[in-house]
């Protein structure tokens, strides 16, 4: 009997689709997936914030060359003809569109799909590192991430309301934002500060003052980014109560899976950066719990499952706002020590160019140990590369490095050092919903991920996309990683036998237990050529 539901390609079928945050990570793989998949999906139209030496039409062009379109590339040429650029800025009234912009909108656009949100925790923001469209600004990092993640959402709820043809809104939100609770269900918590007081706040305090009342506001809860995450759902939920609403809790999102292919990875944020800083012998220990687990999800897994919630929510219309967490902690466990060694053994069989140590991280969670690692294994040899540069008449580099890796591995730390629980009866109840072939074709399901084949494959495509090296270079990395083996045995064997030599120099007791260590080798030696004649 057939299904009285489209398929999830039928539905999508002349589909037109609103997406912001398309120019990230997460956004190229929606992309790329609904091209793909859903060859006759209607026009998607992305909201770009222009650069200064770009405009929003040039950045979407230069996107659309990029080698995650390879296979839609190979099947349509011309699949950039659907990619429309929609000139706005999160940050701004009415997203910064023009009023041309907004009827094309308001009469076209079936599906929205919001994912724009910065990637800083507690830094303000001074430049355009965000995974999205939107533009940064300086200032307290609580007023930045309020204007990007809550009244963010506000705009787009005000933008939405007059789409004449809307089916569904997808929200992208982060299963951390209720991190201060350690079981978390599909439900949306009522936050410890009403939205719109916070937002009547950021009118009359400075950002000296909110700086000074952040970590009172933000509670039990370790950045600004989960606080502001938490807020916008609230308001979302509040605001956006007319709206075909739905919400995507990923956790730490990671190289893809399986598609666009095995181990795709464009940007160093999250465990990307480790991962690499670990390969490239920078990284000397890992902050982390080692039975914690390591909640990363593959970037195609919450695509799938955008894809699909949003035709679930505009085809079987649910009575109340669906909320769909994609983590793994909880069905497919994988622990920080685990990682560690699946991710030092492989680097060490494919090492990277030009390593600066040789790869080794061990884990080391908190106190004197961490301490330790700290100051031998990083910021030592910082300085003595740095005063090596400066004698070659290079620009020291070393401390800077480890200064900035230091920072990004303190705004990891809290994710590193928990672990959550998650509900999952949504996920069951969608993949349910779906026909096998559906399931298949939008997997979303975390407990088929095989955990060392998927971190190769991540390690693989760090060291292929990220880094641009070749495999050709694999025999040199070897053999760089050799002589810095060698590098290693001379220099401890050279500061053994130093300081052996100063404290039989100096000491009475270490010049006696030298000459009796002698004498037993002489000893030993010359029983064994004895007992050898003997027996001969």
């Amino acid at each position: 009997m057939a299904s009285l539901h489209p398929t999830v390609s039928e539905y999508y079928t002349d589909k037109n689709v609103f997406i912001t945050g398309a120019t990230g990570f997460i956004g190229k793989v929606l992309l790329e997936k609904l091209l793909r998949s859903c060859p006759n999906v209607g026009n998607l139209y992305l909201l770009v914030r222009p650069k200064k030496s770009q405009d929003c039409h040039q950045r979407i062009t230069e996107i659309s060359q990029s080698p995650v379109f390879d296979k839609v590339r190979a099947e349509n040429p011309n699949f950039d003809k659907k990619l429309i650029p929609i000139h706005g800025d999160i940050t701004q009234e009415g997203l910064g569109i023009s009023e041309e912009n907004v009827e094309i909108l308001e009469n076209q656009v079936n599906i929205v799909f919001h994912s724009a949100a910065t990637i800083r925790f507690d830094e303000p923001l001074s430049n355009s590192e965000e995974i999205d469209s939107s533009s940064a600004k300086s200032g307290s990092a609580l007023r930045v991430a309020m204007e990007m993640n809550v009244l963010g959402v506000r705009k787009m709820i005000q933008l939405c309301n007059n789409f004449k043809k809307l089916e569904v809104f997808v929200h992208v939100s982060t299963a951390y934002a209720n991190c201060d609770r350690p079981f978390i269900e599909e439900m949306v918590y009522q936050p410890s500060v009403e939205p719109q007081k916070l937002i009547d706040a950021l009118d009359w305090l400075d950002d000296e003052m909110l700086d000074q009342i952040t970590s009172k506001l933000i509670g039990d809860k370790p950045n600004t980014y989960t606080f502001t995450k938490q807020l916008a759902e609230h308001l979302l939920i509040k605001e956006g109560s007319n709206l075909p609403l739905a919400i995507l809790r990923p956790s730490i999102v990671g190289a893809s899976w399986k598609e666009p292919f095995p181990g795709w990875i464009d940007n160093f944020n999250g465990p990307s950066g480790l991962y690499v800083a670990a390969g490239k012998g920078i990284l000397r220990y890992m902050n982390c719990d080692a039975m914690g687990v390591a909640d990363i999800i593959p970037v195609d897994i919450p695509v799938n499952m955008m894809i699909t919630m949003a035709w679930y929510t505009a085809v079987y219309k649910p009575s109340t706002v669906p909320i769909f967490h994609s983590t793994s902690g909880s069905v497919n466990p994988f622990t920080w020590g685990e990682i560690e060694n699946v991710v030092m053994n492989f680097w060490k069989k494919v090492p990277l160019d030009s390593c600066f140590r040789r790869p080794k991280a061990p884990i080391a969670k908190s106190g004197f140990l961490l301490d330790y690692y700290i100051f031998v294994s990083h910021m030592i040899p910082a300085y003595f590369a740095d005063l090596g540069y400066c004698m070659l008449g290079k620009r020291p580099r070393m401390v800077k490095i480890y200064n900035k890796l230091h920072r990004a591995m303190g705004t990891l730390t809290f994710f590193t050092t928990h672990s959550w629980e998650w509900t999952y009866n949504n996920l069951d109840m969608l993949k349910s919903k779906l026909s096998p072939e559906d399931r298949r074709l939008f997997y979303f399901d975390p407990r088929g991920l095989h955990w060392p084949t998927y971190l190769e494959a991540y390690c693989l495509g760090a060291k292929k996309y990220l880094l641009n090296e070749d495999l050709s270079g694999l025999p040199a990395a070897k053999a760089h990683l050799r002589n810095l083996r060698n590098l290693r045995y001379i220099f401890n064997t050279v500061v053994i036998v130093a300081l052996w030599r100063v404290l039989v120099a100096r000491s009475d007791i270490a010049r006696n237990l030298w000459v009796f260590i002698i004498g037993l080798v002489t000893k030993f030696v010359k029983f064994f050529r004895l007992t050898s004649a003997v027996r001969r």
